[in-house]
């Protein structure tokens, strides 16, 4: 088992990561009765694929020497309705680390963020808009 969650009440959630204790709150948005003062369950997806995108970059750039320290990623989710659900998720990825990147650097690291498992398990009705800035310079 991973986790497990606790209706609290009041459109609250309460997880616990099983392995470690972790714990993360969440609440509806105020767009659909909450008080959204925390995270909602569709933010976390959204935020989950860049999570996964900088973790699935830092294990491939490990693995080709590749420095990505300080790298960071801004996500907006977009919802639809009929049915209410996530239409889209753009990423912003702003990655740094070193001075320069070579081209092949920069297409190991699209790459590894463009094959997270997140992003690979997102239904493909969820427009992804994935921009690559390295060092301040848009690619892609």
């Amino acid at each position: 088992m991973t986790s497990k969650i606790i209706y609290k009440g009041n459109l609250r959630t309460e997880a616990t990561h099983l392995s470690s204790n972790a714990l993360i709150q969440t609440d509806a948005p105020v767009d659909n009765h909450g008080k959204g003062e925390n995270f909602s369950p569709t933010d976390l997806v959204a935020t989950a694929l860049a999570s996964c995108m900088l973790t699935i970059m830092g294990i491939t750039s490990n693995a080709h020497h590749i420095n990505i320290t300080d790298t960071k990623a801004e996500v907006t989710k977009i919802m639809v309705a009929n049915p209410r659900r996530i239409g889209r998720i753009e990423v912003t990825l702003y990655i740094q680390g070193q001075e320069t990147f070579s081209a092949k650097e920069k297409m190991i690291l699209k790459h590894a963020a463009m094959t997270c498992p997140v992003f690979e398990s997102l239904h493909t009705d969820i427009e992804k808009i994935i921009t690559f800035f390295f060092n301040g310079i848009e690619e892609n």
